[in-house]
């Protein structure tokens, strides 16, 4: 156990920031810019803190808070920093957006306030969910979430926006409530095996006395829990708030609520899935993984096909890579997991940098349908630039990020038998890439509408994409070893296996490199081909 300031600084910093917002009307410039001021020394300071914080996970620690109330390990420590990241690379899109927005009068500056306002304390929910390790208090941030995140949603206040606001909150609140049912059927099974209340409340106490709970009451705890929060991660059928909230949403608030909220949703049925695989055995949950998995996939697949808005179909490419990552957690096994895992930062970092490039289409072209929008790279070159290496990243083309965690997702697949579920997984993937390749040749490529101005729209608008692509490049072309060490040893925890003898496959286009979790927290690195291991790797 390991002292967990920095997560108190960190809970602290957004609610600071997010106070200070609420407190301070935006009526004048000076005031406008000091209260940016703030904003960026918020996610600046959040970031070094939340560095500080996973640099104690990798070495194998779990660090609690406030009498084990919160808590950071490998698991959380891969959706926090992944929060963090993309809370950072948005927070600074945000201020060129949001400046573009004032001097077109779209709005106000009090609305201004309000934005970096509920920024912040969406950012605090979505980290206390990730370290939550109480079972209600996991529910309570992930519905705390919603009320965070809805006024973002509804931002701009047209009818649309609030229509799309009204549908986010209903349906996720009727959603989550199932996964209250079942973390309440948890819960309250533990507490009649465990002598102590408070121990049975929380995930490290109950996860160890799993295999003692009963089975049937788990199984159907687990069913409400992945419908429940399935529908915050937006899997079919329980994803239809998410192409209306996606596109109504400020294009940072989207990237946000992509690689953010879907994200914390997720860790939360993978920590409860691993109290039903102790229970129940891995079968049942990896059968609803399967089942759910293929089935968002197979409905988002041709809807990304057929939308001509573009924030619209990069909803629906959420709902297939949601998909994606549930059929990886169905595969299971070391390398299933290990996809699962890599796949969830792969796909929010592209994600952030596509809707945040949505943004800039956005505000060059005044409309997101694609048959309006056409010569991106001839019109802003560099914001069509990112575009078109956002576009074929997200359909899984290599040296980009996703192709790794797909391919590894292909390989798990066939190494445990679904073969033809694999097959079909590559048809729909091959309908996605399609739709992203249309999507370069008709918007990106192609001539120019005459009455458009030539030129990109600023530095503040094209840092944060470029920061972004810089990351997906990284961990496309060898992911860096701290994040290999976390998803070896969040393998491990999930799969139920010592951590020394975890082995894990993070693969680079040409070969892959097998991360062997060793003894007090340290990583053996070694590369192997997919079928024996390759001597002439270097040491």
């Amino acid at each position: 156990m390991t002292d967990a300031w920095p997560l108190g600084g960190l809970l602290l910093t957004f609610l600071i920031a997010s106070a200070t917002a609420f407190a301070t009307p935006l009526l004048q410039e000076r005031t406008q810019r000091a209260v940016e001021t703030i904003h960026i020394v918020a996610i600046a300071v959040a970031l070094l803190l939340a560095i500080m914080l996973i640099s104690n996970a990798l070495n194998g620690e779990r660090l609690f808070l406030m009498g084990g109330l919160l808590f950071v390990d490998a698991l959380g420590g891969i959706f926090l920093g992944l929060i963090v990241v993309v809370g950072f690379l948005t927070g600074l899109y945000s201020i060129g957006y949001l400046r573009h927005n004032l001097d077109k009068r779209e709005i106000s500056a009090a609305r201004l306030s309000t934005y970096y306002a509920f920024f912040h304390l969406f950012l605090f929910t979505m980290t206390l969910a990730v370290t939550a390790n109480n079972l209600v208090l996991m529910w309570v941030a992930i519905e705390a979430t919603t009320l965070a995140s809805v006024f973002l949603v509804g931002f701009y206040g047209r009818r649309t926006s609030l229509e799309a606001a009204w549908k986010y909150v209903v349906i996720c609140t009727v959603g989550v409530a199932f996964g209250l049912y079942g973390t309440v059927l948890i819960f309250s099974n533990a507490n009649a095996l465990l002598a102590n209340a408070e121990d049975a409340i929380l995930w490290t106490e109950v996860v160890k006395h799993a295999g003692s709970l009963d089975p049937a009451t788990i199984q159907l705890a687990f069913v409400f829990v992945l419908i429940g929060f399935g529908t915050k991660a937006g899997v079919f059928p329980m994803h239809t708030w998410m192409p209306d909230a996606y596109s109504e949403a400020p294009s940072p608030a989207s990237a946000l609520l992509t690689a953010g909220l879907a994200n914390c949703a997720l860790l939360i049925v993978i920590r409860l899935a691993v109290i039903a695989t102790g229970t129940i055995g891995p079968a049942f949950p990896q059968t609803l993984f399967l089942l759910f998995g293929i089935l968002s996939i197979g409905v988002a697949a041709p809807l990304i096909f057929v939308q001509r808005d573009l924030k619209r179909m990069l909803a629906y490419s959420s709902v297939e890579n949601m998909g994606l990552i549930f059929l990886a957690l169905g595969i299971g096994g070391p390398l299933g997991i290990s996809a699962a895992l890599l796949h969830a930062i792969n796909h929010g970092l592209v994600k952030t940098l596509l809707f945040c490039g949505s943004g800039n289409v956005l505000m060059k072209y005044g409309t997101r349908n694609l048959d309006a929008v056409k010569g991106i790279l001839r019109v802003a070159p560099v914001s069509g630039f990112l575009l078109m290496a956002g576009a074929l990243a997200l359909s899984g083309a290599p040296p980009f990020n996703m192709f790794i965690s797909e391919f590894m997702t292909v390989v798990a697949g066939v190494k445990a038998g679904y073969v033809w579920l694999t097959l079909v997984c590559l048809l729909l993937l091959t309908v996605v890439f399609a739709s992203f390749v249309r999507f370069i040749d008709g918007s990106v490529l192609g001539p120019a509408p005459a009455n458009l101005s030539k030129g990109d729209l600023g530095g503040l608008t094209l840092a944060p994409l470029g920061l972004a692509l810089a990351l997906v490049l990284l961990m496309g072309v060898h992911v860096p070893r701290p994040v290999a060490q976390l998803v070896a040893d969040a393998t491990g925890l999930i799969n139920g296996v010592a951590a020394n003898a975890v082995g894990t496959t993070v693969s680079s286009a040409w070969r892959t490199i097998e991360v062997v979790a060793a003894p007090r927290g340290g990583a053996v690195l070694r590369c192997v081909s997919i079928r024996e291991e390759d001597t002439t790797c270097p040491k």
